[in-house]
């Protein structure tokens, strides 16, 4: 039964960590060698995987897994960070425009 406990607690988490992260707009800690080429861009979290990774949408055409902690990238304020957040240049279009 300890193994049945232990799936039910990271599918607790996985809800929890999803259902705080999903659809936030978020920026990266600049401190993450890793995670420094999107630094200053605002980002938008679509989703959580069971992987316990946030899918962020940096306005690029493309998701980026990074794992959803604080550590890695910081939430910002919806109404600030939706005017600079340019949802046309995701590739969840019926129709994306063409990349330049």
């Amino acid at each position: 039964m300890y193994w049945r406990k232990t799936v039910e607690e990271a599918d607790l988490r996985f809800e929890e960590l999803k259902g705080e992260w999903t659809d936030q707009y978020v920026q990266v800690n600049p401190e993450r060698e890793e995670l420094r080429r999107f630094q200053g861009i605002v980002g938008r979290v679509v989703t959580v995987n069971c992987g316990l990774k946030a899918l962020v949408d940096f306005q690029d055409g493309g998701w980026y897994d990074i794992t959803a902690s604080t550590d890695y990238r910081t939430k910002l304020d919806p109404a600030t960070a939706k005017a600079k957040y340019d949802a046309t240049k995701n590739s969840a279009q019926p129709i994306p425009e063409k990349q330049g």
